[in-house]
C-alpha cells in the first residue's frame, strides 16, 4: 500500500521537472546557443561571398565523419566536401552570392543541435539556385561545426 502512496508524488514529481514544448516543437534554443551558431552561419555566408570555399569549409568539423548530402549522394570527409564545392563551384561567378533564410535552429542536447532553413544562390550570369537543407551540429572544443549537412 506505501508503494501506491508514492506513486504520485513520483508522477508529480517526474512531470514538474519536465521542460515545457511549445505546441509547434520543441523550446527554441538557449540565446547564447542561438546566437553562435548564427554567428557560425554569417560568418560562412561572408566567406561564399567573398569567393572564398576553404573559408566556408571553416564552419565544418574537419574529420572524416563529416557527412554531407546532397543530390549527387553521400560524401564523407571534410577534404571529399571541399574538394565537391571546388568542383561545382570553381570561381566567384559560379558561387554567386549566398542566403540564408527561414532559420529554425533547434537544441537536441547542450552539446548538439539542428538546423533547417532555405538557402539561396543569385548567380546573374549562371542562373539562381534554391534549396532547403538540414545541418546537425555539434559543439566540439567550445566551438559548434557542422557535422551533418543534407541540402537539397
Amino acid at each position: 500500500m506505501k508503494r501506491f502512496a508514492l506513486l504520485p508524488l513520483g508522477v508529480l514529481l517526474a512531470c514538474s521537472a519536465s521542460r515545457p514544448t511549445s505546441p509547434t516543437g520543441p523550446p527554441d534554443a538557449p540565446a547564447e546557443t542561438r546566437r553562435a551558431i548564427e554567428r557560425l552561419l554569417t560568418t560562412q555566408t561572408a566567406a561564399w561571398n567573398r569567393g572564398d570555399v576553404a573559408g566556408f569549409m571553416q564552419g565544418y568539423w574537419q574529420n572524416d565523419s563529416l557527412v554531407f548530402i546532397g543530390k549527387s549522394g553521400l560524401t564523407y570527409g571534410w577534404q571529399r566536401t571541399l574538394d565537391n564545392y571546388r568542383r561545382s563551384y570553381p570561381s566567384p561567378e559560379a558561387m554567386g552570392q549566398l542566403r540564408f533564410d527561414g532559420l529554425r535552429i533547434t537544441p537536441l542536447t547542450p552539446e548538439t543541435a539542428q538546423v533547417v532553413g532555405r538557402w539561396h544562390l543569385t548567380r546573374p550570369t549562371a542562373g539562381d539556385l534554391q534549396g532547403h537543407y538540414l545541418l546537425v551540429l555539434r559543439r566540439l572544443n567550445g566551438q559548434w561545426v557542422i557535422v551533418a549537412d543534407h541540402s537539397s
